[in-house]
């Protein structure tokens, strides 16, 4: 039976909404990011205990965190991480300064509340808990607050896996999009991370002629590149199906009554998964989310073309977010895209990261699972294909399990989706006290 020192407490979970709050008041939005504050923030803390710390730049104002707190290395270490910058915000288009960190109707609301620097203050309490009740870990626990996820990771997990592997070298790392609540109907589902896909970031390029707009030209650049856009954003690539979606779909429909769980298996079968989603599945927000799941992504989000009203340029640029299911390769999805535009367009990959998948039939990924439903009983874990990409991109290349585990328990009529990225991003106070304990009983859990 735990002691009351393994518990979390109520003055645990003010801490910890203090140090979020905080967290979101350091403006890092990426570019340029200026994560070296929100890293000199968490230094001052780690110092204050007595815990040495690294902070490391690759450029100025670039920071990355690393600290460690030793075992008796009986296990391997387990990595707790969090990306320190953040998407820009509409400030106009928000209900609250989106840097105040302000509580308000039992939420905290934010740039980052939820991607992710709820994550980084979690795992910063639970690692000063750890620090300050002295308890015996069996594996390192290794503490990284990185920069510049939200544009590549090339300053943040790239560098370090490049530069630094030795600081965060583990078997297993606690990462970002999982362990939130899914109902469905009267089930309670938790996704855990164990699969994300790759992203492939291009510039389309369409040429044509140019001249003055009194007298319209055909083969207009600009023109034909927007219908490329169109098609874009219109038009589902095909449909691919992977295991990590396939085990995901079977365990959501394990749970459900006939017939839905007929309908939710009908979303992995190619000739039928578009209509299910179109025409039958009640929930369009989700309906999209699942469709993300076998298809590739090709999303137009920037245009360049010339540069006077009254002149048709001869030119017109797009940039395009791609993203690429596991089992599929860039090559793949470039000739997906290509087919679907038509000829006459140059496309350059701007960067590309491949998908990733995670073993998770071990003991560790059963902790998580036992964890989320000890604190949520009738909660029903399932493995979850992530449908952007993360850190967990680069962690993997040393080897690290990578699991998405940032554990939030969400009002039904709040989806986790529609809280990343968007206008007025906030998290419940409920959820911090709820994730705050589930990350503590899997520390303890696997490091005692």
């Amino acid at each position: 039976m735990m002691n009351d020192g393994l518990k979390i407490t109520d003055q645990d979970i003010q801490e910890c909404i203090t140090h979020l709050q905080n967290l979101i008041r350091i403006n890092t939005t990426n570019p340029p990011g200026n994560e070296l504050e929100a890293c000199k923030y968490i230094a001052k803390i780690l110092k204050k205990e007595k815990i040495d710390y690294h902070i490391l730049e690759p450029v100025p104002e670039r920071g990355n965190l690393i600290a460690r707190l030793s075992g008796d290395g009986s296990e391997q270490p387990l990595l707790l991480t969090s990306h320190l910058d953040v998407v820009p915000a509409e400030t106009k288009k928000w209900m609250t300064d989106p840097f105040s960190g302000e509580e308000k109707d039992g939420f905290i609301w934010g740039r980052g509340a939820v991607d992710m620097k709820h994550m980084s203050a979690m795992e910063l309490c639970v690692f000063l808990k750890a620090h300050r009740e002295k308890i015996p870990l069996k594996r390192d626990l290794i503490l990284a607050a990185v920069a510049d996820e939200e544009t590549g990771c090339d300053y943040g997990s790239k560098w370090l896996v490049n530069h630094h592997s030795d600081l965060i070298r583990a078997e297993y790392a606690l990462n970002e999009v999982g362990a939130f609540s899914l109902p469905i109907d009267k089930k309670v589902f938790y996704p855990i991370g164990v699969a994300e896909k790759g992203s492939c970031w291009l510039r389309i390029i369409a040429t044509g002629k140019t001249g003055h707009t009194s007298l319209p030209q055909d083969e207009q650049a600009l023109a034909n590149l927007g219908l490329a856009a169109h098609k874009l954003a219109n038009t589902s690539l095909p449909f691919h199906s992977s295991k990590p979606a396939r085990k995901f779909i079977d365990c959501l429909a394990k749970h459900q009554p006939f017939p839905k769980n007929l309908i939710l298996k009908g979303i992995q079968k190619r000739f039928c998964s578009n209509f299910v989603l179109n025409k039958i599945f009640p929930d369009k927000e989700r309906a999209r989310n699942f469709h993300s799941m076998f298809h590739n992504l090709a999303t137009p989000t920037v245009f360049h073309s010339g540069s006077k009203i009254n002149v048709i340029a001869s030119k017109a640029e797009m940039l395009v977010d791609g993203r690429v299911l596991p089992g599929q390769s860039t090559d793949e999805f470039i000739q997906e895209v290509k087919a679907l535009i038509g000829p006459g367009f140059q496309i350059e990959i701007l960067k590309a990261q491949e998908p990733i998948i995670t073993n998770y039939k071990n003991e560790f990924y059963k902790l998580l699972e036992n964890t989320l439903i000890k604190h949520d009983p009738g909660a029903i874990p399932v493995p979850f294909l992530i449908p952007g990409y993360t850190d967990a991109k680069h962690y993997s290349r040393l080897g690290i399990k990578c699991y998405g585990f940032t554990p939030m328990k969400l009002p039904p009529d709040i989806s986790f989706g529609s809280l990343f990225h968007g206008h007025d991003e906030r998290i419940p106070v409920a959820s911090i006290d709820f994730g705050l304990r589930v990350l503590w009983d899997v520390i303890v859990g696997s490091s005692t």
